[in-house]
């Protein structure tokens, strides 16, 4: 997109404080950023943890989300891409509630065109963090490389536009309406 998508705003906010107001409003006890644009991320308001793996992909962002010390080990982790502009409260609260539904599920994720959101997903750290750390030990990069073996739950009822990112300007085009004063999305909960 030719700059942090984190920072580009739909209809007046930034993407990360669109997904960090969306954990927030769900109960999430923590909310934080695993690296980034430190200066302007903590401008907006938000915690930034230093990501302890820059630059080895998605799956170096999870462990580095995944082996905070604070954290309870058996506590869910709700994970958020920063380029969801139509995630909300719901979104979260489905997932996690599938995860926290079924103790034998490792990871919960909505799933869009027959593939499970593995970054709009919530974790069982506990079970994941050994599995992801091997495989990015022997040079996984990638989060589903990463899950190999885990039991992975689909949650469904979720409407496609609340899980969609936005990667180029005209992923952001479609959730402007003309008057640039919001988004256009189904009520939550419609899938």
């Amino acid at each position: 997109m030719g700059r942090d998508k984190a920072l580009v705003e739909v209809a007046g906010r930034p993407m990360a404080r669109i997904a960090a107001d969306a954990l927030a409003a769900a109960g999430a006890t923590r909310v934080c950023c695993i690296g980034g644009d430190t200066a302007a991320l903590t401008a907006l308001g938000l915690e930034v943890v230093a990501d302890r793996h820059p630059g080895e992909g998605p799956l170096g962002g999870l462990l580095t989300a995944f082996a905070d010390p604070s954290a309870a080990p058996d506590e869910p982790v709700m994970v958020l891409t920063c380029d969801l502009p139509g995630v909300d409260a719901t979104v979260v609260a489905a997932v996690v509630a599938r995860l926290l539904g079924d103790v034998d599920v490792d990871v919960a994720a909505p799933t869009a065109a027959g593939r499970p959101q593995l970054l709009t997903a919530a974790y069982r750290p506990d079970r994941v963090l050994p599995v992801a750390r091997q495989a990015f030990d022997t040079g996984a990069r990638a989060v589903r490389a990463g899950l190999t073996g885990l039991r992975i739950a689909e949650v469904t009822g979720i409407a496609a536009e609340r899980i969609d990112d936005a990667d180029t300007p005209d992923d952001l085009r479609r959730w402007v309406r003309p008057d640039r004063t919001g988004v256009d999305l189904p009520p939550s909960g419609q899938g």
